[in-house]
Protein backbone atom coordinates (compact mmCIF):
# COMPACT_ATOMS: atom_id res chain seq x y z
CA UNK A 1 0.00 0.00 0.00
CA UNK A 2 1.23 3.18 -0.63
CA UNK A 3 -0.12 6.56 1.23
CA UNK A 4 0.25 10.28 0.48
CA UNK A 5 -0.04 12.39 3.63
CA UNK A 6 -0.09 16.59 4.72
CA UNK A 7 1.16 16.62 7.94
CA UNK A 8 2.04 19.39 10.17
CA UNK A 9 4.99 18.78 13.01
CA UNK A 10 6.89 20.38 15.18
CA UNK A 11 10.39 20.68 14.19
CA UNK A 12 11.64 18.09 16.82
CA UNK A 13 8.88 15.93 14.71
CA UNK A 14 10.78 16.73 12.01
CA UNK A 15 13.91 15.90 12.02
CA UNK A 16 14.59 13.04 10.15
CA UNK A 17 12.76 10.49 8.14
CA UNK A 18 12.73 8.41 11.36
CA UNK A 19 11.23 10.89 13.34
CA UNK A 20 8.65 11.29 10.71
CA UNK A 21 7.74 7.90 10.32
CA UNK A 22 7.17 7.31 14.46
CA UNK A 23 4.80 10.28 14.62
CA UNK A 24 2.92 9.16 11.45
CA UNK A 25 2.56 5.91 12.91
CA UNK A 26 1.45 6.87 15.99
CA UNK A 27 -1.01 9.69 14.39
CA UNK A 28 -2.53 7.43 11.12
CA UNK A 29 -2.23 3.98 13.46
CA UNK A 30 -0.06 2.22 11.64
CA UNK A 31 2.76 -0.66 12.53
CA UNK A 32 5.98 1.39 11.62
CA UNK A 33 7.69 -1.91 10.74
CA UNK A 34 5.73 -2.38 7.71
CA UNK A 35 7.15 0.80 6.56
CA UNK A 36 9.42 -0.02 3.43
CA UNK A 37 10.18 3.57 2.63
CA UNK A 38 9.54 7.09 3.01
CA UNK A 39 9.96 10.18 0.76
CA UNK A 40 9.35 13.66 1.64
CA UNK A 41 7.31 15.18 -1.32
CA UNK A 42 7.31 19.07 -0.15
CA UNK A 43 8.50 20.46 2.99
CA UNK A 44 8.16 24.07 4.57
CA UNK A 45 8.41 25.77 7.64
CA UNK A 46 5.75 28.01 8.72
CA UNK A 47 7.34 30.55 11.45
CA UNK A 48 4.09 33.31 11.13
CA UNK A 49 4.06 32.23 15.14
CA UNK A 50 5.12 31.72 17.96
CA UNK A 51 5.15 28.46 17.57
CA UNK A 52 6.93 27.00 14.41
CA UNK A 53 6.06 24.23 12.36
CA UNK A 54 6.89 22.61 9.49
CA UNK A 55 4.66 21.65 6.87
CA UNK A 56 5.20 18.22 4.89
CA UNK A 57 3.78 16.10 1.91
CA UNK A 58 5.19 12.70 2.45
CA UNK A 59 4.55 9.26 0.47
CA UNK A 60 4.63 6.00 2.75
CA UNK A 61 5.30 2.75 1.34
CA UNK A 62 3.64 0.21 4.11
CA UNK A 63 4.81 -3.26 2.70
CA UNK A 64 5.94 -2.46 -0.55
CA UNK A 65 9.09 -1.30 -1.91
CA UNK A 66 9.25 2.37 -3.69
CA UNK A 67 8.39 1.79 -7.33
CA UNK A 68 10.82 4.33 -9.04
CA UNK A 69 14.19 5.95 -8.27
CA UNK A 70 13.99 9.43 -6.16
CA UNK A 71 14.48 11.64 -9.05
CA UNK A 72 13.50 11.92 -12.87
CA UNK A 73 16.42 10.18 -15.14
CA UNK A 74 17.60 12.34 -18.42
CA UNK A 75 18.92 10.10 -21.09
CA UNK A 76 22.26 11.23 -22.70
CA UNK A 77 23.22 9.88 -25.95
CA UNK A 78 26.48 9.51 -28.00
CA UNK A 79 26.36 12.79 -30.20
CA UNK A 80 30.29 12.78 -31.10
CA UNK A 81 28.86 12.69 -34.87
CA UNK A 82 26.08 15.12 -34.34
CA UNK A 83 26.18 18.87 -35.90
CA UNK A 84 27.76 21.41 -34.03
CA UNK A 85 26.26 24.18 -31.82
CA UNK A 86 28.79 26.50 -29.74
CA UNK A 87 27.78 27.16 -26.47
CA UNK A 88 29.33 30.47 -25.20
CA UNK A 89 29.61 30.83 -21.44
CA UNK A 90 29.51 27.69 -18.63
CA UNK A 91 27.37 28.98 -16.46
CA UNK A 92 23.96 27.58 -15.48
CA UNK A 93 22.73 28.67 -18.67
CA UNK A 94 25.03 27.47 -20.65
CA UNK A 95 25.06 23.93 -18.88
CA UNK A 96 21.72 23.78 -19.21
CA UNK A 97 21.67 24.13 -23.02
CA UNK A 98 24.54 21.67 -23.79
CA UNK A 99 22.67 18.96 -21.50
CA UNK A 100 19.87 19.78 -23.67
CA UNK A 101 20.93 19.99 -26.82
CA UNK A 102 22.59 16.11 -26.00
CA UNK A 103 19.02 15.22 -25.46
CA UNK A 104 18.09 16.75 -28.79
CA UNK A 105 21.19 14.73 -30.68
CA UNK A 106 23.47 17.81 -31.44
CA UNK A 107 27.11 18.37 -30.06
CA UNK A 108 27.51 21.40 -27.82
CA UNK A 109 30.94 22.52 -28.32
CA UNK A 110 31.44 24.73 -24.93
CA UNK A 111 33.56 27.85 -25.04
CA UNK A 112 34.23 29.32 -21.40
CA UNK A 113 36.49 32.28 -20.60
CA UNK A 114 37.29 31.14 -17.00
CA UNK A 115 39.03 28.41 -15.76
CA UNK A 116 37.37 24.84 -14.86
CA UNK A 117 35.71 25.06 -11.20
CA UNK A 118 38.87 23.52 -9.32
CA UNK A 119 40.85 26.20 -10.60
CA UNK A 120 39.06 28.82 -10.24
CA UNK A 121 39.22 28.19 -6.56
CA UNK A 122 43.09 29.02 -6.13
CA UNK A 123 41.97 32.56 -8.09
CA UNK A 124 39.02 33.57 -5.53
CA UNK A 125 41.46 32.95 -2.37
CA UNK A 126 44.00 34.96 -4.20
CA UNK A 127 41.54 38.03 -4.01
CA UNK A 128 41.44 38.01 0.09
CA UNK A 129 45.43 37.37 -0.19
CA UNK A 130 46.44 39.78 -2.71
CA UNK A 131 44.12 42.12 -2.84
CA UNK A 132 43.75 41.55 -7.12
CA UNK A 133 40.87 40.13 -9.16
CA UNK A 134 41.83 38.06 -12.18
CA UNK A 135 39.63 39.56 -14.35
CA UNK A 136 39.35 36.08 -16.56
CA UNK A 137 38.63 33.89 -13.14
CA UNK A 138 37.40 35.10 -10.18
CA UNK A 139 33.73 34.73 -8.79
CA UNK A 140 31.75 35.71 -11.76
CA UNK A 141 33.82 34.28 -14.86
CA UNK A 142 34.98 30.43 -14.87
CA UNK A 143 32.71 27.01 -14.90
CA UNK A 144 29.49 27.45 -13.14
CA UNK A 145 29.63 30.84 -13.68
CA UNK A 146 28.10 33.42 -11.32
CA UNK A 147 26.30 31.04 -9.33
CA UNK A 148 29.11 28.28 -8.78
CA UNK A 149 30.87 29.86 -5.71
CA UNK A 150 27.97 32.46 -5.23
CA UNK A 151 25.22 30.50 -3.11
CA UNK A 152 23.61 27.81 -4.86
CA UNK A 153 20.36 28.90 -4.45
CA UNK A 154 17.91 27.08 -6.83
CA UNK A 155 14.61 29.37 -5.32
CA UNK A 156 12.99 30.95 -8.60
CA UNK A 157 9.23 31.87 -9.15
CA UNK A 158 9.69 31.97 -12.83
CA UNK A 159 7.30 29.05 -13.30
CA UNK A 160 5.67 29.84 -16.23
CA UNK A 161 9.08 30.00 -18.09
CA UNK A 162 9.52 26.23 -18.38
CA UNK A 163 10.29 23.17 -16.23
CA UNK A 164 12.16 24.10 -13.37
CA UNK A 165 11.33 20.48 -11.91
CA UNK A 166 13.25 19.32 -14.47
CA UNK A 167 16.43 21.45 -13.50
CA UNK A 168 16.29 20.33 -9.95
CA UNK A 169 15.75 16.52 -11.30
CA UNK A 170 18.70 17.23 -13.70
CA UNK A 171 20.89 18.70 -10.78
CA UNK A 172 19.99 15.79 -8.72
CA UNK A 173 21.20 13.07 -11.39
CA UNK A 174 24.27 14.73 -11.29
CA UNK A 175 24.83 14.59 -7.55
CA UNK A 176 22.82 17.38 -5.79
CA UNK A 177 21.04 16.37 -2.31
CA UNK A 178 17.46 15.32 -3.31
CA UNK A 179 16.58 17.58 -0.64
CA UNK A 180 16.36 20.03 -3.39
CA UNK A 181 13.46 18.23 -5.11
CA UNK A 182 11.28 18.77 -1.99
CA UNK A 183 11.86 21.76 -0.03
CA UNK A 184 10.36 25.06 -0.55
CA UNK A 185 13.48 27.23 -1.56
CA UNK A 186 16.02 24.35 -2.19
CA UNK A 187 19.86 25.25 -2.31
CA UNK A 188 22.79 22.81 -2.41
CA UNK A 189 25.82 25.33 -0.96
CA UNK A 190 29.14 26.72 -2.33
CA UNK A 191 30.81 23.71 -0.92
CA UNK A 192 28.95 20.99 -2.92
CA UNK A 193 27.59 22.99 -6.05
CA UNK A 194 31.24 22.93 -7.56
CA UNK A 195 31.53 18.62 -7.43
CA UNK A 196 27.66 18.69 -8.95
CA UNK A 197 29.06 21.27 -12.11
CA UNK A 198 32.10 19.14 -12.52
CA UNK A 199 29.96 16.25 -13.30
CA UNK A 200 27.79 17.80 -15.50
CA UNK A 201 30.71 18.75 -17.40
CA UNK A 202 31.67 15.38 -17.81
CA UNK A 203 28.36 14.03 -19.03
CA UNK A 204 28.69 16.27 -21.93
CA UNK A 205 32.16 15.51 -22.81
CA UNK A 206 31.58 11.45 -22.40
CA UNK A 207 28.49 12.28 -24.65
CA UNK A 208 30.97 13.74 -27.54
CA UNK A 209 30.61 17.45 -26.53
CA UNK A 210 33.85 19.23 -25.85
CA UNK A 211 34.27 22.21 -23.24
CA UNK A 212 36.76 24.55 -23.68
CA UNK A 213 38.41 26.34 -20.70
CA UNK A 214 40.53 29.75 -20.96
CA UNK A 215 38.75 30.37 -24.34
CA UNK A 216 37.60 33.82 -24.88
CA UNK A 217 35.21 34.80 -27.48
CA UNK A 218 36.35 37.64 -29.27
CA UNK A 219 33.87 38.10 -32.01
CA UNK A 220 30.79 36.25 -34.00
CA UNK A 221 31.72 34.91 -37.35
CA UNK A 222 28.86 36.70 -39.59
CA UNK A 223 27.21 35.68 -43.30
CA UNK A 224 25.20 38.87 -43.76
CA UNK A 225 22.78 39.19 -41.00
CA UNK A 226 23.29 35.15 -40.17
CA UNK A 227 25.77 34.07 -37.73
CA UNK A 228 28.03 31.04 -38.68
CA UNK A 229 30.43 30.54 -35.70
CA UNK A 230 32.16 32.74 -33.07
CA UNK A 231 35.75 33.77 -33.17
CA UNK A 232 38.15 32.82 -30.30
CA UNK A 233 41.56 33.67 -28.47
CA UNK A 234 42.97 30.93 -26.21
CA UNK A 235 44.33 32.93 -22.70
CA UNK A 236 46.70 30.19 -22.36
CA UNK A 237 48.96 30.83 -25.58
CA UNK A 238 47.06 33.82 -27.12
CA UNK A 239 46.30 31.46 -30.20
CA UNK A 240 43.16 32.38 -32.15
CA UNK A 241 40.65 30.09 -33.54
CA UNK A 242 37.52 29.85 -34.84
CA UNK A 243 34.72 27.21 -34.39
CA UNK A 244 31.74 26.76 -36.88
CA UNK A 245 27.72 26.47 -35.73
CA UNK A 246 24.85 28.06 -34.41
CA UNK A 247 25.85 29.92 -31.49
CA UNK A 248 24.06 30.26 -27.94
CA UNK A 249 25.42 33.23 -26.65
CA UNK A 250 25.17 32.28 -22.44
CA UNK A 251 28.15 35.09 -21.01
CA UNK A 252 26.55 36.02 -17.73
CA UNK A 253 25.95 39.40 -16.41
CA UNK A 254 29.02 40.61 -16.05
CA UNK A 255 30.17 39.94 -19.39
CA UNK A 256 31.15 43.57 -20.27
CA UNK A 257 33.52 43.12 -23.12
CA UNK A 258 30.63 41.21 -24.76
CA UNK A 259 27.91 44.10 -24.51
CA UNK A 260 30.73 46.40 -26.00
CA UNK A 261 31.15 44.62 -28.58
CA UNK A 262 27.40 44.58 -29.85
CA UNK A 263 27.21 47.93 -29.31
CA UNK A 264 30.39 48.67 -31.66
CA UNK A 265 28.74 45.69 -34.13
CA UNK A 266 25.37 47.58 -34.32
CA UNK A 267 23.73 44.25 -32.97
CA UNK A 268 20.19 45.14 -31.30
CA UNK A 269 20.64 45.24 -27.49
CA UNK A 270 18.96 48.07 -24.96
CA UNK A 271 19.53 49.15 -21.58
CA UNK A 272 17.59 47.37 -18.90
CA UNK A 273 16.12 48.06 -15.12
CA UNK A 274 17.99 46.60 -12.38
CA UNK A 275 18.44 47.09 -8.90
CA UNK A 276 21.50 48.32 -6.64
CA UNK A 277 22.39 48.98 -3.03
CA UNK A 278 24.50 46.94 -0.51
CA UNK A 279 24.72 43.67 1.69
CA UNK A 280 23.03 44.14 4.73
CA UNK A 281 24.90 41.81 7.42
CA UNK A 282 23.17 40.69 10.74
CA UNK A 283 24.57 37.77 13.57
CA UNK A 284 22.75 34.99 12.28
CA UNK A 285 21.54 34.38 16.11
CA UNK A 286 19.94 37.92 16.42
CA UNK A 287 18.13 36.88 12.86
CA UNK A 288 17.23 33.30 14.17
CA UNK A 289 15.91 34.86 17.17
CA UNK A 290 13.82 37.68 15.52
CA UNK A 291 12.60 34.96 13.03
CA UNK A 292 11.50 32.27 15.18
CA UNK A 293 9.89 34.40 17.68
CA UNK A 294 12.50 32.99 20.24
CA UNK A 295 15.59 34.83 22.41
CA UNK A 296 17.10 31.49 22.48
CA UNK A 297 16.90 31.46 18.68
CA UNK A 298 16.42 28.04 15.84
CA UNK A 299 17.50 25.80 18.90
CA UNK A 300 18.60 22.58 17.83
CA UNK A 301 15.61 21.21 15.64
CA UNK A 302 15.39 24.01 13.24
CA UNK A 303 18.12 26.24 10.39
CA UNK A 304 19.21 29.36 10.33
CA UNK A 305 16.24 31.89 9.36
CA UNK A 306 15.62 33.42 6.45
CA UNK A 307 13.96 37.04 5.90
CA UNK A 308 12.56 38.49 2.61
CA UNK A 309 11.57 42.09 2.53
CA UNK A 310 9.66 44.61 0.23
CA UNK A 311 8.20 47.65 -0.13
CA UNK A 312 7.71 51.17 -2.27
CA UNK A 313 9.59 54.42 -1.91
CA UNK A 314 8.90 57.05 -4.18
CA UNK A 315 7.65 54.65 -6.59
CA UNK A 316 10.54 52.61 -7.03
CA UNK A 317 11.16 49.05 -5.44
CA UNK A 318 13.19 48.69 -2.08
CA UNK A 319 13.62 45.03 -1.32
CA UNK A 320 15.95 41.94 0.08
CA UNK A 321 17.43 40.06 -2.64
CA UNK A 322 19.76 36.65 -2.19
CA UNK A 323 19.37 36.29 1.64
CA UNK A 324 22.16 33.99 2.70
CA UNK A 325 21.64 32.41 6.27
CA UNK A 326 24.26 31.44 8.03
CA UNK A 327 26.55 32.48 4.98
CA UNK A 328 29.45 35.27 4.01
CA UNK A 329 29.88 38.15 2.03
CA UNK A 330 32.40 37.99 -0.53
CA UNK A 331 34.35 39.98 -3.23
CA UNK A 332 32.77 39.90 -6.62
CA UNK A 333 34.82 42.39 -8.90
CA UNK A 334 35.83 40.89 -12.57
CA UNK A 335 37.98 43.49 -13.12
CA UNK A 336 40.59 46.17 -11.82
CA UNK A 337 38.71 49.67 -9.78
CA UNK A 338 35.83 47.96 -8.81
CA UNK A 339 34.37 47.15 -5.68
CA UNK A 340 30.99 44.47 -5.92
CA UNK A 341 29.84 42.09 -2.91
CA UNK A 342 27.54 38.92 -3.09
CA UNK A 343 26.64 36.56 -0.74
CA UNK A 344 27.00 32.64 -0.14
CA UNK A 345 26.44 30.25 1.99
CA UNK A 346 27.60 26.52 2.49
CA UNK A 347 25.20 23.45 2.66
CA UNK A 348 24.79 23.37 6.43
CA UNK A 349 24.54 27.87 6.69
CA UNK A 350 26.57 27.39 9.67
CA UNK A 351 28.19 30.63 10.10
CA UNK A 352 27.67 33.08 12.32
CA UNK A 353 26.83 35.71 9.75
CA UNK A 354 23.65 36.37 8.15
CA UNK A 355 23.32 38.47 4.99
CA UNK A 356 20.83 40.22 1.99
CA UNK A 357 21.49 42.19 -0.78
CA UNK A 358 19.03 45.15 0.55
CA UNK A 359 18.47 47.01 -3.11
CA UNK A 360 16.60 49.93 -4.85
CA UNK A 361 15.09 49.51 -8.29
CA UNK A 362 16.98 51.68 -10.94
CA UNK A 363 15.15 52.48 -14.21
CA UNK A 364 17.51 54.23 -17.33
CA UNK A 365 15.53 57.29 -16.62
CA UNK A 366 16.26 57.93 -13.51
CA UNK A 367 19.88 58.38 -14.16
CA UNK A 368 21.67 61.37 -15.85
CA UNK A 369 24.05 61.23 -19.10
CA UNK A 370 23.31 59.75 -22.56
CA UNK A 371 20.47 57.26 -22.43
CA UNK A 372 22.17 54.60 -24.97
CA UNK A 373 22.19 51.09 -24.80
CA UNK A 374 25.00 50.79 -22.20
CA UNK A 375 24.10 53.74 -19.97
CA UNK A 376 23.27 51.38 -17.18
CA UNK A 377 26.34 49.60 -17.51
CA UNK A 378 28.14 52.19 -16.98
CA UNK A 379 25.86 53.36 -13.82
CA UNK A 380 27.24 50.41 -12.46
CA UNK A 381 30.52 50.66 -13.32
CA UNK A 382 30.58 54.40 -11.40
CA UNK A 383 29.42 53.13 -8.64
CA UNK A 384 31.46 50.16 -8.15
CA UNK A 385 34.76 52.74 -8.93
CA UNK A 386 33.82 54.85 -6.58
CA UNK A 387 33.57 52.20 -3.83
CA UNK A 388 36.86 51.19 -4.91
CA UNK A 389 38.20 54.28 -3.92
CA UNK A 390 36.67 54.56 -0.64
CA UNK A 391 38.34 51.16 0.04
CA UNK A 392 41.68 52.72 -0.06
CA UNK A 393 41.84 51.35 -3.42
CA UNK A 394 41.85 47.36 -2.27
CA UNK A 395 39.38 44.95 -2.15
CA UNK A 396 38.23 46.51 1.44
CA UNK A 397 35.14 46.99 1.50
CA UNK A 398 33.55 50.68 2.40
CA UNK A 399 30.77 49.84 5.01
CA UNK A 400 28.11 51.51 7.76
CA UNK A 401 26.42 50.16 10.51
CA UNK A 402 22.59 50.06 9.73
CA UNK A 403 20.87 52.55 12.00
CA UNK A 404 23.93 55.09 11.29
CA UNK A 405 23.05 54.63 7.79
CA UNK A 406 19.11 55.49 8.30
CA UNK A 407 20.43 58.51 10.33
CA UNK A 408 23.16 59.66 8.06
CA UNK A 409 25.54 59.27 10.72
CA UNK A 410 28.92 58.29 10.66
CA UNK A 411 30.16 54.79 11.87
CA UNK A 412 32.90 54.98 13.99
CA UNK A 413 33.85 51.38 14.35
CA UNK A 414 32.27 48.79 13.11
CA UNK A 415 31.28 45.03 13.75
CA UNK A 416 33.46 42.17 13.26
CA UNK A 417 31.82 40.78 9.27
CA UNK A 418 32.46 37.76 7.39
CA UNK A 419 34.03 40.03 4.73
CA UNK A 420 37.55 38.65 4.51
CA UNK A 421 39.39 41.59 2.91
CA UNK A 422 38.61 43.69 5.45
CA UNK A 423 35.84 46.59 5.44
CA UNK A 424 36.43 50.65 6.29
CA UNK A 425 33.99 52.87 7.76
CA UNK A 426 32.59 55.09 5.13
CA UNK A 427 29.50 57.65 4.81
CA UNK A 428 27.33 55.43 2.26
CA UNK A 429 24.38 57.70 3.04
CA UNK A 430 26.80 60.73 1.23
CA UNK A 431 28.23 59.12 -1.70
CA UNK A 432 25.95 56.90 -2.97
CA UNK A 433 23.46 58.06 -5.44
CA UNK A 434 21.04 59.99 -3.31
CA UNK A 435 18.01 58.37 -5.22
CA UNK A 436 19.35 55.01 -4.04
CA UNK A 437 20.33 56.23 -0.38
CA UNK A 438 17.33 58.20 0.53
CA UNK A 439 14.97 55.08 -0.79
CA UNK A 440 17.17 52.79 1.11
CA UNK A 441 17.28 54.75 4.29
CA UNK A 442 13.17 54.65 4.22
CA UNK A 443 13.07 51.27 3.04
CA UNK A 444 15.21 49.97 6.20
CA UNK A 445 13.40 52.23 8.56
CA UNK A 446 10.21 50.47 7.38
CA UNK A 447 11.69 46.80 7.90
CA UNK A 448 12.43 48.14 11.24
CA UNK A 449 8.85 48.17 12.23
CA UNK A 450 7.81 45.62 10.34
CA UNK A 451 10.31 43.47 11.99
CA UNK A 452 11.23 44.06 15.63
CA UNK A 453 14.92 44.18 16.17
CA UNK A 454 15.80 43.88 12.74
CA UNK A 455 16.86 47.74 12.47
CA UNK A 456 19.68 47.54 14.67
CA UNK A 457 23.29 48.56 14.81
CA UNK A 458 24.67 45.54 15.44
CA UNK A 459 24.07 44.74 11.79
CA UNK A 460 26.22 46.67 9.02
CA UNK A 461 25.94 47.42 5.58
CA UNK A 462 28.52 46.52 2.84
CA UNK A 463 29.11 48.66 -0.15
CA UNK A 464 28.23 47.86 -2.97
CA UNK A 465 25.99 45.37 -4.52
CA UNK A 466 25.61 46.18 -7.92
CA UNK A 467 25.56 43.18 -10.06
CA UNK A 468 21.54 42.10 -9.31
CA UNK A 469 21.24 41.24 -12.79
CA UNK A 470 22.22 42.63 -16.59
CA UNK A 471 22.29 45.88 -17.49
CA UNK A 472 21.61 45.32 -20.84
CA UNK A 473 18.73 43.00 -22.48
CA UNK A 474 20.00 41.63 -26.35
CA UNK A 475 16.89 41.44 -28.07
CA UNK A 476 15.56 38.49 -29.17
CA UNK A 477 12.48 36.91 -31.13
CA UNK A 478 9.93 35.91 -28.26
CA UNK A 479 8.48 32.84 -30.90
CA UNK A 480 12.56 31.86 -32.08
CA UNK A 481 14.53 32.63 -29.39
CA UNK A 482 16.85 34.36 -32.02
CA UNK A 483 18.26 37.90 -32.11
CA UNK A 484 15.79 39.50 -33.92
CA UNK A 485 17.92 40.36 -36.41
CA UNK A 486 20.56 38.27 -36.46
CA UNK A 487 19.83 34.40 -37.48
CA UNK A 488 21.64 31.58 -35.88
CA UNK A 489 22.33 33.63 -32.68
CA UNK A 490 20.66 32.78 -29.68
CA UNK A 491 20.62 35.49 -26.49
CA UNK A 492 20.22 32.99 -23.54
CA UNK A 493 20.13 33.25 -19.53
CA UNK A 494 20.95 35.78 -17.36
CA UNK A 495 23.19 37.62 -19.20
CA UNK A 496 21.05 38.31 -22.30
CA UNK A 497 18.44 39.65 -19.69
CA UNK A 498 16.47 36.91 -20.27
CA UNK A 499 16.52 35.00 -15.97
CA UNK A 500 17.24 36.25 -12.44
CA UNK A 501 19.19 33.21 -10.95
CA UNK A 502 20.45 29.64 -11.58
CA UNK A 503 17.24 27.69 -11.80
CA UNK A 504 15.89 30.15 -14.23
CA UNK A 505 18.98 30.31 -16.77
CA UNK A 506 18.70 27.15 -16.78
CA UNK A 507 15.34 26.67 -18.15
CA UNK A 508 16.10 29.38 -20.39
CA UNK A 509 18.91 27.14 -21.59
CA UNK A 510 16.79 24.38 -22.20
CA UNK A 511 14.27 26.82 -24.28
CA UNK A 512 17.28 28.37 -26.21
CA UNK A 513 18.59 24.44 -27.21
CA UNK A 514 15.06 23.34 -28.52
CA UNK A 515 14.91 26.49 -30.26
CA UNK A 516 18.28 25.86 -31.95
CA UNK A 517 16.99 22.48 -32.81
CA UNK A 518 13.69 23.94 -34.47
CA UNK A 519 16.53 26.26 -36.59
CA UNK A 520 18.73 23.75 -37.82
CA UNK A 521 15.86 21.55 -38.59
CA UNK A 522 15.24 23.74 -41.80
CA UNK A 523 18.47 23.29 -43.43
Amino acid sequence: MINEYQVRLLPQDAVDEAAIMDFLAREKGFDARTVRHLRVLKRSIDARHRTIYVNLKVKVYINEEPEDDAYEHTEYPDVSAAKHVIVVGEGPGGLFASLRLIELGLRPIVIERGKDVHERRKDIAQITKTQKVDSESNYCFGEGGAGAYSDGKLYTRSKKRGNVNKILNVFCQHGAPLSILSDAHPHIGTDKLPGVIENMRNTIIKCGGEVHFQTKMTGLLLDGDEVVGVEVVDLSDGKELVFRGAVILATGHSSRDVYRYLFEKGIEIEAKALAVGVRLEHPAELIDQIQYHNKYGRGKYLPAAEYSFVTQVDGRGVYSFCMCPGGFVIPVATGPQQIVVNGMSPSNRGSKWSNSGMVVEVHPEDISGEKDALCMMRFQEEIERTCWQQGNMRQTAPAQRMVDFTRSHLSYDLPKSSYSPGLISSPLHFWLPEFVSKRLQQGLEKFGRMSHGFLTNEAVLIAAETRTSSPVRILRDGITLQHIRIRGLFPCGEGAGYAGGIVSAGVDGERCAEAVKEYLSSF
